[in-house]
C-alpha cells in the first residue's frame, strides 16, 4: 500500500500537476511562462525526494536537466514549441549514446547493469566482471537491452517532437507524459522480464556445469 501510495503521487505531481499549473499561470504570465510554472511541481518533488534521500534519482535529474536546456532555448530565442521537448530531448540525447555506446565493447548498459551489481552485494562489481568476461551470452543480452533502450528513447522523443509541432500546448501538457510514462513503463517491463531470464539461464548453465563436473 505504501509503495501503490507513493506511486499515486508520484503520477499527479507529474501528470496532473504540471498541467493545473499551467493552466493558471497562462492568463498572468503568457505561454512561456506557463510553461515554466508548469515545470515547477516535478522540480520541487526532486528537491524534496532529494532531501528525504540525500539523492537524485535518474528521473529527478532527467526533469532538472530539463530545465537548465529550457533557459538555453530561452536564452537563444527558442519558440514554446520547444521548450515542450525539453525533457525529449535529454531523453534522446541518452537514447542515442546508448546507440553510439555498441560501436565500443562495453555498452551503456553494462556499466548501468554493473553499478546495479555493486549495490546489491559485496565485491559485486567485481563479480560482475568476471561474468562478463566469461560468458559471451551476457555480452549480447547486454547489447541487446542497449540497443532496445536507445531506440526506445529515440521513438519517444521523435514521436514527442511530432505532436509538439502539430497538437495545441495543452493538450500536449495532457497527453504526452502518458506517452511518455507508458514507453518508460514498457521498457522497464521489458527489461525486468529480460533480466529474469538472463538470470534463469545463468542459473540453467551453472547447474549443468555442477553435473558435468560430477560425471566419473
Amino acid at each position: 500500500m505504501r509503495v501503490r501510495a507513493g506511486l499515486i503521487v508520484e503520477l499527479g505531481v507529474n501528470l496532473l500537476l504540471p498541467w493545473l499549473a499551467y493552466r493558471m499561470a497562462l492568463p498572468h504570465f503568457g505561454t512561456i511562462g506557463a510553461l515554466y510554472a508548469s515545470a515547477v511541481p516535478p522540480v520541487a518533488w526532486g528537491l524534496i525526494e532529494f532531501a528525504r534521500s540525500r539523492r537524485i534519482d535518474a528521473l529527478s535529474a532527467l526533469v532538472l536537466f530539463g530545465i537548465a536546456l529550457s533557459l538555453l532555448v530561452v536564452t537563444l530565442g527558442g519558440s514554446p514549441r520547444l521548450l515542450l521537448l525539453r525533457e525529449s530531448l535529454v531523453s534522446g540525447a541518452i537514447g542515442l549514446v546508448f546507440l553510439l555506446s555498441l560501436a565500443f565493447r562495453k555498452p551503456a548498459v553494462f556499466y548501468l547493469a554493473r553499478a546495479t551489481i555493486a549495490r546489491e552485494g559485496e565485491h559485486g562489481e567485481e563479480r560482475f566482471e568476471a561474468l562478463w568476461r566469461e560468458r559471451p551470452g551476457l555480452r549480447s543480452s547486454l547489447r541487446l537491452m542497449t540497443l532496445v533502450w536507445g531506440i526506445g528513447l529515440l521513438a519517444e522523443t521523435m514521436l514527442r517532437a511530432w505532436l509538439a509541432w502539430h497538437w495545441p500546448i495543452e493538450r500536449y501538457l495532457i497527453v504526452s507524459p502518458v506517452i511518455s510514462y507508458g514507453i518508460y513503463g514498457g521498457l522497464t517491463l521489458w527489461t525486468a522480464w529480460y533480466r529474469a531470464r538472463i538470470r534463469q539461464r545463468g542459473e540453467v548453465a551453472a547447474g549443468d556445469g555442477t553435473r558435468s563436473a560430477n560425471l566419473p
